[in-house]
């Protein structure tokens, strides 16, 4: 699916005129999920958004990682994301929201007028790009035609582990996609915290972990293999404890199995916890 606007071809005001990213918002509204860029200035002259296997990044051409199970590209030019002095005019590149389809937003580039972003998703679904005036805004519609269910993300509560106060972790609400909701809550746990999370001193600890993959239950034991890299760094506090809290939430799991990228765990068999020798202190 794709999705473009663009002001009038050959409009030579329209090239010199170049915008200013001030700020970036998204929230649910009754059928569908809104993200939108707002200007300082006029709108971006150039306008597109469309569905991508991956999210790549401008100049560089490399993958950006986004957490999502879809992922759609922004592209907009004759606009910029920073000051004369390439200080970020829009706030933190990459952010994290609770809504039921738009799960991460993550600059891929600001490049010689053309600025991207990577949005991930939890499905794909129809989405429409719109502008408005006053101030200049770029709008990303995206649908939710689909029912979610609340669970649980738990992440490294800073303060408390500062204090040697346990439990370390704190829950925070998710929306995820029925029936696979103990994978929706790992990869809301995956893509962090929110920006008010990270201002109560939330943190995700991803212990070098990219991702994770082969997520499985059965006989009341969950398996998970992380992808990337994997060590603790010598912390008390892994990506362990974390995975752990957010996958016995569900009834269905009693114990969890953690793989490190090369598919080895401490204690494979039995009805017992299981770390890899990367995420020991």
């Amino acid at each position: 699916m794709h999705s473009s606007a663009a002001g009038a071809p050959g409009s030579r005001s329209a090239a010199q005129n170049q915008a200013t990213l001030v700020a970036i918002r998204a929230a649910h509204h009754t059928d569908h999920d809104r993200v939108v860029f707002e200007f300082d200035g006029p709108l971006p002259a150039e306008r597109e958004v469309r569905y991508v296997p991956e999210v790549i990044g401008d100049p560089s051409g490399l993958p950006v990682p986004v957490v999502g199970q879809a992922f759609l590209q922004v592209r907009m030019a004759f606009a910029a994301g920073h000051d004369d002095n390439g200080n970020p005019t829009y706030g933190a590149p990459q952010r994290t929201y609770p809504l039921p389809n738009v799960i991460q937003v993550v600059n891929a580039g600001d490049f010689e007028g053309v600025l991207n972003f990577g949005i991930g998703l939890a499905r794909q679904s129809p989405v429409r790009l719109s502008v408005l005036s006053n101030p200049s805004r770029v709008v990303i519609d995206i649908d939710t035609p689909f029912q979610t269910v609340p669970v649980q993300a738990y992440f490294l509560d800073v303060a408390r582990f500062e204090a040697g106060t346990e439990p370390y972790t704190r829950a925070v609400a998710r929306p995820v996609i029925p029936p696979a909701t103990a994978y929706g809550a790992l990869q809301r746990l995956f893509a962090g915290p929110t920006e008010a999370e990270l201002g109560r001193r939330l943190a995700f600890v991803s212990s070098d972990a990219t991702g994770f993959t082969g997520l499985t239950i059965s006989d009341s034991i969950a398996r998970v293999r992380l992808t990337g890299g994997c060590s603790s760094h010598g912390s008390t506090f892994s990506i362990a404890e974390e995975i752990m809290r957010t996958l016995k939430q569900f009834p269905s799991v009693r114990w969890v199995k953690i793989y490190d990228p090369a598919g080895q765990t401490e204690r494979p068999d039995g009805y017992v916890d299981s770390i890899p020798e990367c995420l020991e202190p």
